[in-house]
This record gives structure tokens, sequence and C-alpha cells, in this order.
């Protein structure tokens, strides 16, 4: 299925849920923050939550800097 990541049409499996998507991205580690289609999912949720066939994600990190 396509789904748009932070701008970029991507394919992933039907029934992927988000963590799986997250993960596949190998960012598992970077990620903070999720929204899809502009509501944001919190983070507990990741492993139940199953995107639909063109949702937009937007996967969000946190940069320190100075």
């Amino acid at each position: 299925m396509n789904i748009i990541i932070n701008g970029e049409d991507k394919i992933f499996n039907e029934g992927d849920s988000l963590k799986d998507i997250i993960i596949s991205l190998q960012i598992e580690d970077k990620v903070m923050a999720a929204a899809v289609n502009m509501d944001i999912v919190k983070k507990d949720t990741w492993d139940s939550f199953i995107p639909k066939e063109n949702d937009k994600i937007e996967l969000l990190q946190f940069v320190g800097g100075g």
C-alpha cells in the first residue's frame, strides 16, 4: 500500500502497523512523535495503529542544537 511519509511516497505491506513502518525505516530510536493525516498518534498505540492507503504520516524527531 502507498503511504506518504514526511512528503515522500513509500510502499508498505497491507496491515503494517505504524510501529512496523517506523521499524522498517530503521528510525525507531529517533522518532519522538507521529501524526497521521494531521492527527497525533500516541506512542503507546503505534503497535496497534494500522494506516490506510494514501495516509499522510509525519514522523517527528527532536534535534538539539545551539
